[in-house]
Parts: C-alpha cells; sequence; structure tokens
C-alpha cells in the first residue's frame, strides 16, 4: 500500500474543511492500521474506481459528525443526527472525494468516484475488517475525522 494514494485525500480535506467549517485541521499520525466499523461512528464509504480501485471511508464519531454539521451550517447547534445532518456530512465526504480525485486528474491519474455510502451501524457496513491506510485529521474545537483508504489496485 503506498502513502501517496492517501496524499490528495488529505490535502482534498484540509482545503474543504477549511471551506466549510472555517478551521484548518492537523494532520495525525500516518498508519496502517485494521478498519473495523464500531458503534457510535459515522462513516462515508465512496467508492474508486478507474486507475485506482478501492473505498475511501470516512470515519467519526456521532458527536464529531454533530460538531462538523453545526460548524457546515455557520454554528447552528444541532443535537440530533437527523435527515439533514446525514445530507450534509455525507456531502462533505462527497466533496472531499471530489476535489481528490481532481487532485489525482492532474496528476495523470484517472478515477471515478461513486455517490457516498452513509453507514451508521457496524452490521451494516457490509464488507470485513481491512487493513487501510489512515490519517486522521484533528479539527480544534470539533474533534477527529480519520481518512482510510482501501485501494485495491
Amino acid at each position: 500500500m503506498k502513502a501517496e494514494y492517501i496524499n490528495p485525500f488529505l490535502e482534498s480535506a484540509k482545503i474543504v474543511i477549511e471551506q466549510v467549517a472555517q478551521i484548518r485541521p492537523a494532520t495525525g499520525q500516518l498508519g496502517i492500521k485494521d478498519i473495523k466499523f464500531v458503534e457510535n461512528y459515522i462513516w462515508i464509504q465512496i467508492g474508486l474506481n478507474g486507475q485506482m480501485n478501492g473505498d475511501i471511508v470516512f470515519g467519526l464519531s456521532e458527536q464529531v459528525a454533530l460538531k462538523m454539521v453545526s460548524a457546515m451550517m455557520g454554528g447552528y447547534a444541532i443535537s440530533e443526527f437527523d435527515e439533514m445532518g446525514r445530507s450534509a456530512i455525507s456531502e462533505l465526504g462527497n466533496m472531499i472525494s471530489g476535489n481528490a480525485s481532481t487532485i489525482l486528474y492532474n496528476q495523470g491519474v484517472r478515477v471515478d468516484i461513486t455517490p457516498p455510502k452513509l453507514i451508521q451501524s457496524a452490521h451494516a457496513a457490509g464488507f470485513n475488517a481491512k487493513q487501510a491506510l489512515t490519517i486522521p485529521l484533528i479539527m480544534e474545537g470539533i474533534g477527529e475525522l480519520d481518512i482510510q483508504v482501501l485501494i485495491a489496485s
């Protein structure tokens, strides 16, 4: 698994989060870990097809998701993760992945992304634990967003 696979997503996530939430995330430690879907977590899964095939998965706790959606809505307090919150957090994953696919295209790598799939239950994830290249983004006052790249080819 190559570290350069995650860089376009990391770069894109920093740009998008700064635009939609007005905070500049710090980068955590790059690593490889087993992806295990746990409860009380929100997972945004986006498929990658083309010269890179696999999935990008963004993971964040429900509390971090609520704070993120609130920040995206200009600070409007969100107390429950409703349909609007699910839509907003899915769109965040879509924006990051779309921007990353443009970065990849500019590097000569053609890749298409699938629409985001929001997973709120470990049982609904639909795939077993896999190893992924992962890096957390630390968002001051909000929490962590894990970027996990599972590349098959």
